[in-house]
């Protein structure tokens, strides 16, 4: 399907989202002294074993030791460092989330929670690894900030946004290699949602892998005759409310399309934003109430409805709607 179809972005190459944030980490290092990093005993799987070479005493390796790197994290922010803590996703948060809202959200220190392997993308590791639940309990901590970039060049971009921002942020991202289609030069700005493709007929708002399933399926919906708006929503907190609203207003219905639980996650966040402002057709994709499994990616996302068939099928029912 996807070889045949007329793409508005395209791809040479698939890149894991993970190498953006240590590429992106490494140059942030470079640029600010400082940037320090800490890691629970997962340099490799973060790719933050460059930025260890390079700045050894900015680096602090842990151990499996995850509350305590928080509480470490905190204390160097009170001191003017600017720390990214570095874990998978699931102990980024799940394990050590008191720590998060005590320490780093309530007081809000200006750390950085560079949260890997997010999702079911995640793959053969299985249920106990695959946190689906992250974004939900990241955006309900007041002060914090909220980020899912779509592919190796955003996640990059974000990484060295996220230094300047002054405040707590959790930067998500993940572990299989994924389209590369978004510009290597792009300006990420925090909070402000992308138009990628515009349409008018149904909108789709996307994020983290999703977005190149959407413009996937953008294509798909474009080859039957339906206009497709397809924004790439990389801050989930705080959300654009602006271009979410005036996106729906001209289109008329909407999906929502996240590797994330579909409670908690940003389609909830988008129909709070449409349900005061503008009521319109919400569809969503997301894990709908259950854990993951093992299995490849491909095989995951498949059997739980997180790809451009499932996002076609949603704008078709978001559509009957209107």
């Amino acid at each position: 399907m996807k070889m045949s179809l007329d793409l508005k972005f395209t791809y040479s190459e698939k890149k894991d989202t993970r190498s953006g944030f240590g590429d992106g980490l490494l140059e942030a290092g470079r640029k600010n002294p400082e940037v320090v990093a800490l890691c629970a005993d997962l340099i490799g799987s973060l790719k933050m074993g460059a930025f260890q070479k390079e700045f050894p005493e900015r680096f602090f390796q842990t151990g499996i030791a995850e509350a305590n790197m928080i509480g470490l994290a905190a204390g160097m922010a009170t001191a003017g460092k600017i720390p990214f803590t570095g874990t998978f996703a699931n102990f980024s948060t799940g394990r050590v989330y008191d720590q998060i809202r005590q320490s780093v959200a309530y007081s809000e220190k200006n750390v950085k929670i560079a949260a890997s392997h997010a999702g079911l993308t995640l793959g053969e590791d299985g249920a106990t690894h695959q946190i689906l639940e992250d974004v939900g309990m990241m955006k309900m901590l007041p002060n914090m900030t909220v980020i899912n970039p779509c592919d190796y060049n955003q996640t990059k971009a974000a990484t060295l946004a996220v230094v300047d921002h002054e405040g707590p942020v959790y930067l998500r991202f993940g572990r299989p290699s994924w389209p590369i289609f978004t510009p290597a030069d792009q300006k990420f700005e925090i909070g402000k949602a992308w138009k990628m493709i515009d349409g008018k007929d149904v909108t789709i708002f996307a994020t983290g892998h999703l977005v190149w399933e959407a413009v996937v399926a953008e294509a798909v919906l474009r080859a039957e005759g339906i206009s497709a708006e397809v924004i790439n929503i990389h801050t989930i907190k705080p959300l654009d409310e602006e271009a979410i609203l005036e996106s729906v207003k001209k289109t008329g219905c909407a999906v929502s399309a996240e590797e994330h639980q579909i409670n908690g996650g940003l389609g909830d966040s988008i129909a709070q934003t449409l349900i005061r402002h503008n009521p319109a057709p919400l569809e969503y994709v997301g894990v709908n109430d259950s854990f993951g499994e093992s299995g490849t990616p491909t095989q995951l996302m498949e059997k739980y409805g997180l790809n451009a068939v499932s996002i076609v099928k949603a704008a078709k029912r978001a559509l009957e709607r209107k």
